[in-house]
């Protein structure tokens, strides 16, 4: 059974009653970052298990006030860390010449708040590496408007743009960017650069952005269900879609070898067999390895994760680290 919360918060509460109240699932798969909250709360608190992925796991679990070594009853989550993502950025802009002024700005939203913790998230990670931070803040995400942002980083003489936005965010502040002859030397933006348009939008001002690599089909990986490598799974989407391949298609993949994995190895009806089951998956995935099993994160199986750039007309990547 499949439910579409239109990445609307509110529709997601009233997808969590239908699947948790009405139907009943046994075992809910969940992508959407905004689906997550109100789905799993429901879910525990009926004694239904769940796995979710792409939102970070401080992102997923700090909202819900949890700590890594409590968890939740039933909801389960892999994907990398915030953490992860900063030493990644790190790693690329160690390679260039800067001041070390880094400019950052966040959506006001579970991602937004993982990236932003200072423990956790980039803050801690740009001050930990000599880096100098110059916080715009959050911003709601229904922003269009980032001149005071953009004022903020030009009159500190920031040398490199940092944060967590989407695309319709980036494409809009670096436009007013180039109006208010803004130019800095790195553009590092988390989920700005998920798919190709973004960077398209841009045109040639585009070259050159940098971004977490989640998933590419240069990954060495396979499916368990398919058993096909990261290539073959891409150049089938491109084949049957007519569009690029996209960084969130190996989740999205991954997800049910994760999910139908659990199913196998469990008594599907018996809700603490099947919880069971995830929590002692250690698998191979076309994201790569997946491992619930003595994870020092309860209820987290933390993914590889690399950094790259983007280029027109298709998106490059390198790998940096993992």
């Amino acid at each position: 059974m499949f439910k579409d919360n239109q990445s609307d918060p509110n529709r997601s509460s009233v997808i969590a009653s239908e699947l948790v109240l009405r139907e009943k699932c046994d075992l809910i798969l969940i992508e959407d970052g905004d689906a997550q909250p109100p789905v799993q709360e429901l879910a525990d608190a009926r004694g239904i298990p769940t796995i979710s992925t792409m939102v970070p796991w401080q992102g997923w679990m700090f909202p819900r006030k949890s700590t890594p070594d409590k968890g939740f009853p039933y909801s389960y989550h892999f994907f990398w860390g915030a953490d992860d993502v900063a030493k990644n950025f790190l790693g690329m802009w160690q390679s260039v010449e800067t001041n070390k002024k880094v400019g950052t700005l966040y959506i006001d939203n579970p991602p937004g708040q993982a990236f932003s913790d200072p423990k956790l998230g980039l803050p801690a990670g740009i001050s930990a590496a000599g880096y100098q931070e110059f916080s715009a803040g959050k911003f709601q995400i229904a922003t269009d408007d980032f001149t005071n942002q953009i004022a903020l980083f030009k009159n500190n003489g920031v040398d490199i743009v940092s944060g967590f936005t989407f695309s319709n965010h980036w494409v809009t502040l670096w436009n007013q960017a180039a109006q208010a002859g803004f130019k800095p030397q790195i553009c590092t933006v988390a989920a700005a650069f998920l798919f190709p348009a973004a960077v398209n939008a841009l045109g040639d001002r585009g070259d050159g952005m940098s971004t977490e690599v989640w998933w590419t089909p240069a990954y060495p990986f396979k499916s368990s269900l398919t058993g096909q490598s990261a290539g073959e799974l891409a150049a089938e989407w491109e084949k049957t879609t007519g569009k690029q391949w996209t960084q969130p298609i190996g989740y999205a993949h991954a997800l049910w070898e994760v999910g139908l994995a659990a199913l196998q190895n469990s008594d599907p009806k018996d809700k603490n067999s099947l919880r069971d089951a995830i929590a002692g998956l250690d698998m191979e995935t076309v994201v790569g390895r997946v491992k619930f099993k003595d994870s020092p994160i309860k209820n987290v199986a933390v993914t590889s994760l690399s950094g790259g750039n983007g280029a027109r007309p298709r998106a490059a990547s390198r790998n940096t680290s993992s």
